[in-house]
């Protein structure tokens, strides 16, 4: 089988990669990103290997895009600015990569009939569960209506972009059968994931293993859910390989949820650091009206029930993976 992945020098792109050629002889691998958000150290352990190829191009590159989606059996398209850092700093290349790479992707997926797996997001929910569940007891499901603020607000962009994303794949689904599968990731972590952009887990390691302070923003209340790669990986897959996403969207999350104050403790616990909690408020950290849900937690049942799946790793088993990571890499 000849799987293409857009955006696969990212942090789930090439986990994507390593699991299918982990997987046997029977995969082909081919990887186009432009190293915007992605890392050619994500995926130098694959480049010797003759049944992979990456390609560095944009995947709004019309006439490259065609010809790999040509070749490929399956396409998962994850090409997309990540992280709200830089989102937030890049407010007008975040929209259009979004609309433009989706446009060109399922152009030729439907040209060529192949199926198409398109990574959405839980920002695509908005602030839907602060308003609907004051009890915190209810998760966010696949039917949910969404809440989301102005247009004037940038926060909001990046969720709107991947909702037109969805919108136009069951557009594609329902006129013309295009083998479409949604997955609407809750913050995916694991090791090799980057500080950089404004990834949770990673800055609050990363603060305490220097020993100096964990910058959690707001009133670090907010609850957060958070799932391991290898986890949503597995989910993602089997969605494709088996066929029984087609057509639907699915929630990829882990549905245990923890407040951003109690995880930078645990986090400091679990590193035995002297590291300091400092709360910075949203204005600070990304600017005037900057707005934020207090809860984003999935309700995984779909998922379950469409593959008989279960999550692997609790947030104990996440921690360690990824604090083991960065020890050694900062040895």
């Amino acid at each position: 089988m000849k799987i293409l992945i857009t955006g696969g020098a990212g942090f789930i792109g090439s986990n994507i990669a390593g699991y299918f050629l982990n997987a046997g002889e029977n995969y082909e691998v081919k990887v186009v990103d432009n190293l915007t958000t992605g890392r050619v150290e994500n995926i130098t352990p694959f480049l010797d290997d003759s049944r992979f190829e990456f390609i560095q191009d944009t995947v709004t590159n019309k006439a490259t895009m065609e010809t790999l989606i040509q070749w490929c059996d399956h396409c998962y398209h994850l090409a997309a600015p990540v992280g709200v850092k830089f989102i937030m700093d890049n407010p007008v290349l975040s929209v259009l990569d979004n609309i433009r790479g989706i446009d060109t992707v399922l152009e030729f997926v439907n040209k060529y009939k192949k199926r198409v797996l398109i990574a959405s997001t839980s920002e695509t929910y908005g602030k839907s569960l602060d308003l609907l569940d004051a009890s915190h007891t209810r998760k966010l499901k696949e039917s949910d209506y969404r809440v989301e603020g102005s247009t004037k607000n940038h926060r909001w962009a990046y969720a709107n972009t991947k909702s037109l994303d969805e919108f136009l794949s069951f557009a594609y689904y329902k006129e013309f059968g295009t083998e479409v599968v949604i997955a609407r990731f809750f913050n995916t972590v694991g090791p090799r994931q980057l500080s950089q952009y404004g990834m949770v887990i990673p800055n609050f390691v990363k603060g305490a293993l220097e020993g100096k302070e964990i910058r959690v923003f707001g009133t670090g209340e907010q609850l957060r859910s958070f799932m391991h790669v290898n986890d949503a990986v597995r989910a993602v897959t089997q969605l494709m390989l088996t066929g029984k996403g087609v057509g639907e969207e699915f929630n990829i999350g882990n549905p245990f949820e923890i407040s951003m104050n109690d995880l930078a403790q645990k986090i400091i616990e679990k590193t035995g650091s002297t590291a300091q909690i400092v709360h910075i408020p949203y204005e600070v950290a990304y600017g005037p009206g900057f707005e934020d849900m207090d809860r984003r937690t999935a309700d995984i049942t779909k998922l379950c029930d469409t593959l008989g799946y279960t999550i692997a790793y609790d947030l104990d088993d996440i921690l360690s993976d990824i604090i083991s990571y960065h020890r050694t890499t900062q040895a």
